[in-house]
């Protein structure tokens, strides 16, 4: 393998809105780093979380699958099995010196053993990772396990303690390209006791400059308290994308190494449910992506809907390494080279998988987010039953923050009938059974009209 092959590092937050970033409109300059590198290099626009929950988003992203087709339904059913492919096998096998540092939660461990065993590292050669760091570790007491499975102390704040780890990997490995997983917590809520904690003094800043989004401000849920902490977390985030990206500039590595910054899901700050994600609506499953390097850079904004699932292929394609068929999602490489007909073909919506309180499925269009929903008794028996009920419609043209569910509106019956058949088919095409789908009751407010086919289509 030539030097001249594209390193790779993937910078992956967890519970990061899409819209804390200034290219989707947030006034705050939070993301100065990753705007400048979604301007310069190739963003997309509308990108989506294949299943909006920290375990099965983690597996789509490692191996381009839905996570329906892996088995796992939510963070206590899904875990990678050790000879599932995964990125760190691809470029592995591929040459590359592979890393991963951070989260994991793709591995079942004993109670109160966060460390994840090496026959479930999925190719990744250096190791600095824990299985659940937002239960373990905390923003001033930061650590993760080395490849020893010994504890490593991380000093500093915990986002900052990762940086530096990944700016001492760049420095070390430059004899041959590398692949490196960042995987951070932030801006993610600390579970032993609900809370965003950012860096000393910056929770304190923007709880007296917080923009609010029009989802938040007219439903409230947990923002006022947790917001100022949250947007702390992102912006010291975004100064540690800042750093790697001076890290590889001053070891002459920077035009030839891919980036991906992503996120596994949004936050909807409880007011979709009872906590933070798991559900359609763009809060939840809406995600910042942006790429730059070899071949994305100039590669200016796709509008066409991606998903976690196209990371894997898309950096497979991006570094000449075959993409295998197993691979359900698509490499956005033809979007970027402007191939007319791989922007005919792509497809215009974006699957949504979501399982916990209730068992859900969705697709989001350019303009229209539809779902359905349906009981589960036990997750072993989750494939019993196949019948859903209509769960949401939602018009993101008129009703951009998703506020007025529409699925009882009598007057969308043809968008409904159009979102249905989008639906069945993507869920037999991810490898599920087509669905029964039961119809919402329906009635016409007065003074409204029906939407027409020519409408739906958008």
């Amino acid at each position: 393998m030539s030097n001249q092959q594209p390193n790779v590092l993937i910078f992956f937050t967890d519970q990061q809105r899409f819209d804390t970033t200034g290219v989707h409109g947030n006034p705050m300059g939070l993301t100065p780093n990753f705007d400048r590198m979604a301007m310069n290099g190739t963003h997309c626009y509308n990108a989506f979380s294949c299943q909006p929950v920290c375990v099965p988003a983690r597996m789509s992203l490692q191996t381009g699958k839905y996570a329906s087709s892996l088995g796992a339904y939510n963070n206590a059913t899904g875990a990678l099995k050790p000879d599932e492919m995964t990125l760190g096998h691809y470029f592995r096998d591929a040459g590359y010196a592979t890393g991963y540092i951070g989260k994991w939660h793709m591995a079942k461990t004993p109670p109160g053993d966060t460390r994840v065993p090496q026959e479930v590292r999925q190719g990744y050669e250096y190791w600095l990772g824990c299985n659940t760091v937002e239960i373990g570790s905390d923003a001033y007491n930061a650590w993760l396990y080395d490849d020893s499975g010994n504890k490593v102390e991380m000093p500093g704040y915990r986002a900052d303690a990762y940086a530096d780890a990944a700016i001492r990997f760049i420095s070390e490995k430059r004899d041959k390209p590398f692949f490196l997983m960042t995987s951070w917590l932030e801006p993610h809520f600390q579970n032993t006791r609900d809370d965003f904690p950012a860096p000393e003094g910056y929770e304190e800043k923007y709880a007296a400059e917080t923009w609010l989004p029009p989802d938040l401000r007219a439903l409230g849920g947990t923002s006022a308290r947790h917001l100022p902490g949250y947007c702390g977390m992102v912006k010291r985030l975004d100064e540690c994308l800042g750093r790697i990206r001076d890290a590889l500039r001053s070891t002459g590595q920077l035009e030839n190494t891919i980036i991906i910054f992503t996120a596994d899901h949004g936050c909807h700050f409880k007011t979709r449910n009872r906590e933070y994600k798991r559900s359609p609506h763009d809060a939840s499953a809406r995600i910042p992506m942006a790429l730059c390097g070899p071949g994305f850079d100039g590669g200016g904004r796709l509008r066409e809907m991606v998903s976690l699932v196209d990371v894997a292929p898309t950096l497979l394609d991006a570094c000449g390494i075959t993409v295998p068929g197993a691979i359900q999602g698509r490499s956005i490489m033809p979007l970027i080279q402007q191939d007319r007909e791989a922007k005919k073909a792509w497809l215009a919506e974006a699957l949504i998988e979501y399982n916990e309180q209730s068992f859900g499925r969705a697709v989001r269009t350019h303009r229209w987010t539809y779902a359905i929903e349906r009981k589960v008794e036990s997750w072993d028996k989750v494939h019993e039953s196949w019948v859903f009920h209509e769960a949401c419609l939602y018009d993101s043209l008129a009703d951009p923050w998703q506020l007025e569910n529409l699925i009882n509106h009598d007057g969308y019956s043809e968008v409904r009938k159009v979102m249905r058949k989008r639906l069945k088919r993507r869920m037999v095409e991810a490898g599920e059974p087509e669905p029964e789908i039961i119809e919402a009751e329906q009635k016409m407010p007065k003074g409204m009209r029906r939407i027409s086919e020519t409408e739906t289509l958008l």
